[in-house]
């Protein structure tokens, strides 16, 4: 039996992650509730994030490789990100997975949504961290796969 496509494959690879994210990262310097976090915003997080994305569905190891995960817990550290500035995030990105045209079957849908409840949830805690003991334990891209 053959070896189902990754999430990667599926979302149409990264080209369609980088639309994805940089319809998603234009929707989050726009928005009251996070643009505070986010500022002028950087250019180089929609590669950064899109890379980061891409590796956790399966796709070529690049942010690993560019980054790493210390920089993203660094990048999160001080934020105090707060749980309707965390809800926000997620509403925000899987309103983006639709104008981005990412694949809208259930499992792929579930899959992102998995993804980026989890996702926010650990950079939420690693913003409140004021020791490396608070941090969240996760110290590498974590690999999503479907659901199930």
């Amino acid at each position: 039996m053959p070896e189902r496509e990754t999430l990667y494959e599926h979302a149409g690879g990264r080209p369609a992650l980088h639309r994805f994210v940089a319809v998603f990262y234009a929707s989050v310097l726009a928005d009251p509730v996070l643009g505070p976090l986010f500022g002028a915003g950087r250019p180089q997080h929609v590669t950064h994030l899109a890379d980061f994305d891409a590796e956790s569905f399966g796709g070529p190891d690049t942010f690993s490789r560019t980054m790493g995960f210390d920089a993203l817990i660094a990048a999160h550290r001080g934020l105090r990100i707060t749980e309707a500035q965390r809800a926000r995030f997620v509403e925000l990105y899987l309103r983006a997975a639709d104008e981005a045209g990412l694949p809208d079957d259930e499992p792929f849908r579930e899959a992102l949504r998995t993804h980026v409840e989890f996702g926010s949830r650990v950079a939420a805690q690693n913003s409140h961290a004021t020791t490396d003991d608070e941090l969240h334990p996760l110290r590498e891209v974590p690999r999503w796969r479907w659901p199930g």
